[in-house]
């Protein structure tokens, strides 16, 4: 819509928060002009950069955790023999290679938008997320073919202690590489990466499971590690459906209606807003955008309701967590006899 009072506008948040009552506004006015903060775009890149920082920074150290997990138990494959041990350390190795696509989509949400990618490169964490979800997947199919195989055909395992101790490691480092992309992931709003994380804790399952089977060949069940391989692949695939559902929300642009309510709140609370008409809040990768139309007083200026758009994507910028940027649009509100003014754009929205 080509509007005088629609407005864009990139701001960087200060520690502060907005306070109702007008004495309160002004305290909120006079620390604003205080405290160092940019509304630059360079403010808005700068916490992107950041972001994508700490993501590649989770990538690659927990790759490490990994390979170094890999190795411990390839060690003890050559040394016990095991068939189970060797599957479970070839599939951590494997798993851990997932930290690639991740890794590329975070390099590529660094870079700047173009004339054909307008929003950015942030999307390529979405396909990466897609990635992720097919190697659980697969993980889940590869644990129940072996487990059924391994329940048709036993096989002794030896060296059961420290098959144990390798199954040990292999728990330890996925479960602490699980918790690091969970935590990281959800800190930068990052679901592909909070998938990876619970991809991570699959592959601490498949160690228990060669844990536990070790331990019921110990007490002579020769169908101990088939069956609770099986259990492994049910618990496998309930990571799948909640890692999948996570994936396919945000390529569905849903977002916590929470979000949604705090976003209203702040948008009311500013002069001049007389109500909030639409409001869209969006993913980008791990960075949020919103897209809102106000309701302003109609006999207002031009310069009046642009300064009321913008105390209002700066509420905004404050009141929601990982938003980078908003396009505020100013309605102006009713009135008695008048048409409404969009009436021209509906034969283009309907259909």
């Amino acid at each position: 819509m080509s509007d005088p009072h629609r407005h864009h506008h990139d701001h960087h948040r200060s520690p502060h928060r907005r306070h109702d009552g007008t004495g309160a506004r002004r305290w909120h006015r006079l620390a604003h002009r205080l405290t160092p903060h940019s509304h630059e775009s360079a403010g808005k890149v700068d916490r992107a950069l950041e972001s994508s920082a700490l993501g590649l920074r989770a990538l690659w150290v927990s790759l490490a955790v990994l390979g170094a997990t890999a190795a411990v138990q390839a060690v003890v494959v050559v040394v016990s023999g095991s068939v189970a041990l060797l599957g479970d350390t070839v599939h951590n190795a494997a798993d851990a290679l997932t930290a690639v696509p991740l890794g590329v989509a975070f390099v590529l949400g660094r870079r700047a938008a173009t004339r054909r990618f307008t929003y950015g490169y942030g999307r390529a964490e979405d396909l990466a997320g897609i990635v992720v979800v097919l190697a659980i997947a697969a993980s889940a199919v590869l644990a129940g073919w072996t487990a059924v195989e391994r329940l048709l055909d036993p096989r002794p395992v030896a060296h059961l202690p420290a098959v144990a101790g390798a199954a040990l490691a292999g728990f330890a480092g996925n479960e602490w590489v699980a918790r690091y992309r969970i935590r990281v992931g959800r800190e930068i709003g990052s679901a592909a990466l909070v998938a990876d994380g619970l991809h991570a804790r699959t592959d601490g399952f498949t160690s228990l499971a060669v844990l536990l089977g070790a331990g019921g060949a110990a007490l002579g069940w020769r169908h101990a590690d088939p069956v609770v391989g099986l259990a492994i692949t049910a618990a496998i695939a309930l990571v799948l459906r909640d890692a999948a559902r996570e994936v396919f929300r945000r390529l569905m642009d849903a977002v916590d209606p929470d979000l949604v309510d705090r976003a209203e709140r702040a948008l009311l609370q500013v002069p001049g807003v007389r109500g909030v008409g639409e409001l869209r809040l969006r993913w980008i990768g791990h960075r949020l955008r919103a897209e809102v139309a106000l309701v302003v007083d109609g006999e207002v200026t031009v310069r009046r309701a642009h300064r009321i758009a913008v105390e209002a994507e700066h509420a905004l910028l404050h009141a929601v967590p990982r938003l980078t940027a908003a396009l505020v649009h100013a309605d102006p509100a009713p009135a008695p006899g008048e048409t409404d003014p969009h009436l021209p754009l509906a034969h283009h929205t309907t259909g």
